[in-house]
């Protein structure tokens, strides 16, 4: 039989560079590390409770259960109803078993599935927490541990269990180092094992041991595996594998214990462990109830063998396997079973003197393994895992990269209340820990056995300096580097130290920032008090503007005013004409008598007939003469119109021209901006007077522009004026060919009725070319709207097409100041070209309202003369046997004329007068916007240098809100001239139709005319009847100038003046009132 020495044991005094280290981030086992996996990323650590059944002491006290445990809902609830306390609390966890739950059941459904994550390669921690008595050590390793089936015969062992005895130790290390080469070289799939069957009391570490071993074997799998045994007491490390039972020294002060370090890479090992290489389980079993023997145990009040240490029982898995290529690999897998000993009360314990220091040791352990969770889970910057050397081992279980799972073993009787949920709450919080367990690295054959040589060389150092016995039990370049590697260690200690310090100095500067921080929230409520000024004085604008509606208003009603003057005017001009009406009808009568003289004078009769055929043919002549006329007019009205268009057309080239070179001017400056930024400074000023100059310059050119639009106004009316004159002489002298028809008989009075026809194509021509011209007005106000892409109102239009570079410089200027400008600067900029804008729009609206009242004024003088004429001619033919009432109605007409004419006249002077002060009040209104601009400059220029660093981004956002706002004024205006045009057109389709109607009326009274003169004129036969002269009650000049509307600026004076008598009579009242 083999002795104790003999059990292929091996021990090492220094750090194996394989297999020794048992705890360690970089998992030493597995040589290059860990790769991750994806899979498994930030998985929580698992916590399984379980309640122990209540024990003989506890059934006789007959105290209350106050733990419940739902298996179902996975479910633990403490209840505990008195008088003085009461408590209810639940807790989920991942697995919950109750007092009836089996050893068995509890292994299949909680520790199973974590030892075949290990075969698959996984680092896996499983370890029991709990209160002294309630189980841990039970559940970790159980009782009875297994009922052989077969007897224990001998049996094949593997090649290295060698049964040979070496002197002094040093071949059997070589034997069994070959033999374990051998080992993993030919593998152990023909060697038998025991068919073995556990009592059901046997816990997680047998069960898991058998379980690696059937799967092992059922995958016929080539495999090594090692295993270690260590306890903590009292913070001090102990090999439970190193004591031999026989040689067991009774002072525990003899136990060596081992050092715990850490290597460069901080992977935490033991030197000296020794670690021992089982083929079977049986083997494992021995080593197990051998460390459990060297075990440091109590009886205490609470338990009668109560662990004083915390064990930790470690298994190495090597497992061979090929690619699909037929590379071989090495598997490296890791199970490390922890039991810890109970957390205790010492009074209710009864632990004194030693035992009570074992006591707090276990306690203070546990308290640090504590804190070490509730770091964790809080995702504190530290974890204090070196204030312990359970944690030091715990830490990659704990927030690592190893797959961790909890037992916590609870007691269901309210003795043991506070501590059931102190481990309850522990639990709790330990399950909130998330690692990132990740497959350990294979290695390859060959890196295997490279290592298993290098071990051997250190090995054989190793008994070489044994046999010299010179103090030394390591070699001395080993004890040279250790040495080294403690002195790295102090180095790192310092750095951390230093560490500390910079995050100290980065903490003072987390404080400055946090004042700095104070200071930008202080300007910014300073900043938010500067918006709520600038607030108010927005509010100020607004009640300007409402002022500005007030003055609206008023003019509105000024406006009304002028109205009803001009209705006044009307109905005392009509009141006239009834009175002229009754004077008619007087000489009605006398008329009749007249003709009747007129009919006898056939003496007369040849010689009439000769006159009408004069009359006739002179008549003609004139109406070809006066057609002729009226064609050249035309043509010439048509010439100057397409000369007008042809001006209109080349304005509006210009200006798209002028538009293009603008945005691309626009373009370049916000291109050479962005290189320029850093010499602004100095241009600023210059800016400054290049802005003054310029708008002195849009002065100037306003002054030429409101020049030439007067011209352009008084041309006009002095062509309407010289027509009217032209007309108004007409009149008068067919006035006086009437009084010499009168004394010249019928050849005066037929003469005077051609001319009154003559007179009315002309006035017909007259307004038909007026109608003609304001269409041609609008149309070219349409086309220049509908073209021009800067969206500017007419008064900007016919800036740009008097001075269209001076116009362009001064974009250019005022396209830099916008690039160069703040968010201050750009909201009085663009609130300067919103007032341009408005006032353009306002005097558009103006000229048309001016245009509309022209047109109205001509639509109804035309309505007017056409009644007069439709008048005329029914008259003409119904007193053609009656010339004295023709002849008194003619004149009464022609007095109406007159009148009318007169009235169209002060209508374009009025209107002349109007255009004349809107030009004004858009200088006016140009004069207050340069005025703000420059007072807006000098304000630009004390701002500037605070404003650099936002311009960039304020100018793209300006530009693109000014395009957009451009955009939509085209669109706008175009709208509204599309309006205008389909209003124009049907005046032009109803002047046409008026031309074609007057030419076929004057076809008509010329064919009335002959018809008369020649078939129905009778002789005048000379009687005793015929009546004297008499005066014609005719009203005087002065009494038709008196019917005129008053002037405007008269109207207004005195609208104005009523106006302020009435206020200040309200006011007197209010403050009376008051």
């Amino acid at each position: 039989m083999d002795t104790p020495k003999s059990n292929h044991q091996r021990r090492s005094s220094s750090p194996f560079l394989m297999s020794q280290t048992l705890w360690s981030s970089t998992e030493k086992t597995c040589r290059s590390g860990l790769t991750r996996s994806n899979d498994e990323k930030g998985v929580n650590v698992k916590v399984v409770l379980r309640c122990r059944p209540p024990n003989e002491d506890e059934m006789q006290v007959k105290g209350p259960l106050v733990i419940s445990c739902d298996e179902l809902k996975q479910e633990v609830t403490a209840t505990l109803n008195t008088t003085t306390k009461q408590i209810n609390k639940t807790f989920l966890f991942d697995k919950v078993c109750g007092p009836s739950s089996q050893q068995k059941d509890f292994y299949d459904q909680s520790v199973s599935p974590l030892v075949n994550e290990a075969l698959e390669g996984y680092t896996c921690t499983i370890f029991a927490y709990g209160q002294t008595g309630t189980g841990k050590t039970y559940t970790m390793e159980g009782e009875a541990i297994k009922e052989k089936v077969l007897s224990d015969s001998f049996f094949i062992s593997p090649p290295l269990k060698c049964n040979h005895h070496f002197d002094r130790g040093g071949k059997i290390l070589v034997a069994q180092l070959v033999s374990y080469l051998i080992f993993h070289l030919v593998g152990e799939s023909s060697i038998p094992h025991l068919n073995e069957e556990f009592h059901k009391n046997a816990g997680v570490i047998p069960r898991a041991v058998q379980e690696i071993f059937d799967i092992l074997e059922s995958q016929k799998a080539e495999y090594t595996m090692k295993v270690a045994y260590i306890e903590i007491y009292n913070e001090e490390i102990t090999d439970l594998l190193s004591l031999d039972e026989e040689s067991k020294p009774i002072d525990e002060k003899q136990r060596k214990p081992l050092a715990l370090m850490e290597d460069g890479k901080g992977a935490v090992f033991i030197r000296g462990l020794e670690e021992v290489t089982v083929s079977t389980a049986d083997e494992i079993y021995k080593i197990l109830e051998k460390g459990s023997a060297n075990k440091h145990t109590a009886e205490t009040l609470l338990n009668k063998q109560s662990n004083r240490s915390h064990s930790i029982f470690s298994i190495t898995l090597h497992v061979k396997e090929c690619t699909h290529e037929g590379l071989e690999l090495i598997k490296c897998g890791k199970l490390n079973l922890v039991d810890l000993a109970g957390s205790e009360n010492i009074l209710r314990s009864g632990a004194k003197e030693g035992r009570a220091r074992e006591a707090g040791e276990i306690n203070k352990s546990l308290l640090t393994l504590g804190r070490v969770i509730n770091a964790l889970v809080d995702h504190s910057g530290h974890v204090p895992y070196r204030d312990s050397k359970l944690t030091r081992f715990l830490r990659d279980s704990l927030g690592g990269k190893t797959k961790t799972c909890i037992i916590a073993t609870v007691s269901p009787s309210i003795q043991c209340l506070e501590e059931t949920l102190s481990t309850l709450e522990y639990a709790n919080r330990a399950k909130q820990i998330k690692n990132r367990p990740e497959v350990n690295q294979k290695l390859t054959k060959s890196a295997l056995i490279k290592d298993l040589y290098v071990e051997m060389d250190c090995l054989k150092q190793e008994l070489h300096a044994m046999r010299e016995k010179n103090g030394i039990y390591i070699p001395q370049d080993r004890y040279l580097s250790e040495e080294a590697a403690h002195k790295a260690i102090v180095g790192k200690l310092k750095f951390t130290e230093l560490d500390l310090e910079s995050k100290n100095k980065k903490l003072i500067e987390l404080q400055d920032l946090y004042d700095n921080q104070r200071q930008l929230t202080a300007d910014s409520t300073e900043q938010l008090e500067r918006t709520q000024r600038e607030l108010k004085k927005a509010e100020q604008a607004f009640n300007d503007l409402e002022a500005q509606n007030r003055r609206a208003k008023e003019m509105i009603q000024e406006k009304d005013s002028l109205v009803s003057d001009v209705i006044k005017s009307e109905k005392e001009m009509t009141d006239k004409a009834l009175e002229l009406r009754d004077e008619v009808e007087n000489a009605e009568s006398e008329i009749s008598s007249l003709f009747a003289k007129i009919e006898k004078g056939n003496s007369r009769e040849e010689r009439n007939r000769i006159l009408v055929q004069s009359f006739r043919s002179k008549l003609t002549q004139q109406l070809e003469i006066l057609k002729r006329k009226t064609a050249i007019s035309v043509t010439k009205q048509e010439q100057q119109l397409n000369v007008i268009l042809e001006d209109t057309q080349s304005f509006l080239a210009t200006k798209r021209r002028a538009t293009d070179e603008l945005k691309v001017q626009l373009q370049k400056l916000k291109d050479k901006y962005n290189s320029d930024i850093q010499n602004l400074a100095v241009p600023a000023q210059d800016l400054h007077e290049n802005s003054q100059l310029a708008f002195s310059k849009v002065n100037s050119e306003i002054s030429k522009h409101s020049s030439a639009f007067t011209d352009l106004v008084g041309k006009i009316s002095a062509d309407v004026n010289a027509i009217l004159n032209g007309l108004q002489g007409n009149i008068r002298e067919l006035e006086v060919k009437i009084n010499a028809f009168v004394r010249q008989e019928q050849q005066y009075q037929t003469r005077r009725y051609h001319e009154i026809q003559i007179t009315s194509e002309v006035l017909l021509n007259f307004f038909k070319t007026l109608n003609t011209y304001i269409s041609k007005l609008r149309l070219m106000d349409e086309k220049s709207q509908t073209i021009n892409n800067q969206q500017l109102c007419t008064l900007e239009e016919k800036f740009e097409e008097l001075a269209a570079s001076e116009e362009r410089q001064l974009i250019e200027k005022v396209a830099e100041l916008i690039l160069a400008s703040s968010t201050k600067k750009k909201r009085l900029v663009q609130t300067a070209v919103n007032d341009l804008r408005e006032c353009s729009n306002i005097k558009t609206r103006n000229l048309n309202a001016e245009f509309s009242d022209i047109q109205g004024c001509a639509n109804s003088a035309y309505e007017e003369w056409t009644n007069y004429i439709e008048s005329t001619e029914s008259h003409h033919i119904e007193d053609s046997t009656r010339l004295e009432f023709w002849k008194s109605s003619l004149a009464g007409n022609i007095d109406c004329c007159l009148t009318k004419s007169e009235g169209i006249e002060d209508g374009w002077r009025n209107a002349q007068e109007s255009l004349h002060s809107q030009e004004t009040r858009t200088i006016n209104s140009i004069d207050c916007i340069v005025k703000s601009a420059m007072e807006s400059n000098g304000k630009i220029g004390t701002q500037f240098s605070s404003t650099v660093t936002s311009i960039l981004e304020e100018t793209a956002i300006s530009k693109r809100n000014l395009l957009f706002v451009m955009e939509s004024l085209l669109k706008l205006d175009h709208d509204e001239c599309e309006k205008i045009c389909s209003s124009i057109q049907p005046c032009v389709e109803d002047m046409k139709q008026m031309k074609d109607r007057h030419s076929s009326e004057v076809s008509e009274i010329a064919e009335n005319a002959g018809k008369v003169l020649t078939d129905e004129y009778k002789v005048d036969e000379p009687s005793s009847s015929t009546l004297r002269r008499k005066r014609v009650n005719v009203p005087s000049r002065e009494s038709i100038e008196n019917l005129r509307t008053p002037f405007l600026e008269e109207s207004l004076k005195s609208f104005q003046g009523n106006g302020i008598a009435n206020r200040a009579s309200r006011n007197v009242n209010a403050t009376k009132g008051g």
